[in-house]
């Protein structure tokens, strides 16, 4: 399984993924899931991979053949048009592995986000299904998920606005919802990448990549639980009407 996690704010986007990728309980390794596609000062784009490792790798090697050669992303005038073709590319790989895969039982499973922004258009974010077609974030749900969402989705919904929360608050939040997330299950882990993106910078503002023992990790695990503890305690008291 995994946890890929776009937030969209009124600053720019925060990016984050963890790493674990895992055929069973007893294979699971570490993968990277995010890929950056630069053109410094024209555009910028990141996508976030989860589904079938060998699917991702697929459509990611087709996108960056193209985009290397001048096309493809390389073209594209907007990240509506980004996500086109990145569902095309999805579509591609599509034609010719998805038969295969369901003639022996597995689904074709790959969702991807993607984020970013072309020069002279604001950032965006979408989520890319396995059928090409695709989301996009809004300003009332800045947020977009893959994967294992669920544990880290409630702080999201309780803290994220699109139009206050700023870019370096929008982080720790990735963060905080990341760590709920690994608390509660084992197929998601660390190393957990970390981008933020500037609107109209069109570069990487800031990235950082924290591995299972990082201390800054540990310190935000730490201190968020100890805060949590003290906040439910301080809690008003239970008005209790009788005993039944």
């Amino acid at each position: 399984m995994t946890y890929c996690l776009g937030i969209r704010t009124h600053e720019g986007l925060v990016m984050a993924s963890d790493s674990r990728t895992n055929a069973g309980y007893d294979q699971v390794n570490v993968c990277r899931k995010m890929y950056r596609f630069e053109q410094p000062n024209e555009r910028i784009f990141v996508i976030l991979a989860s589904g079938s490792l060998s699917i991702t790798q697929s459509v990611t090697t087709l996108l960056r053949g193209s985009f290397d050669a001048g096309e493809g992303l390389a073209q594209a005038d907007s990240l509506y048009s980004a996500a086109r073709i990145v569902g095309d590319c999805v579509r591609r790989v599509s034609d010719v592995d998805r038969a295969a895969l369901e003639k022996d039982d597995y689904s074709f499973n790959v969702h991807l986000l993607l984020g970013g922004q072309v020069k002279g258009q604001p950032p965006d974010l979408y989520l890319i299904y396995p059928q090409g077609n695709f989301l996009r974030s809004t300003e009332d749900s800045p947020y977009l998920q893959l994967g294992e969402c669920k544990y880290g989705r409630p702080i999201l919904d309780r803290g994220v606005e699109f139009g206050s929360t700023s870019l370096a608050v929008a982080a720790k939040y990735a963060l905080l919802s990341f760590d709920a997330a690994m608390r509660s299950n084992v197929t998601v882990g660390p190393p957990i990448e970390l981008l933020l993106y500037r609107t109209d910078s069109l570069k990487v503002d800031s990235y950082r990549r924290f591995g299972a023992a990082d201390k800054d990790l540990s310190l935000i695990h730490a201190t968020w639980e100890q805060s949590l503890r003290r906040t439910v305690e301080s809690l008003p008291e239970i008005a209790f009407t009788g005993s039944s």
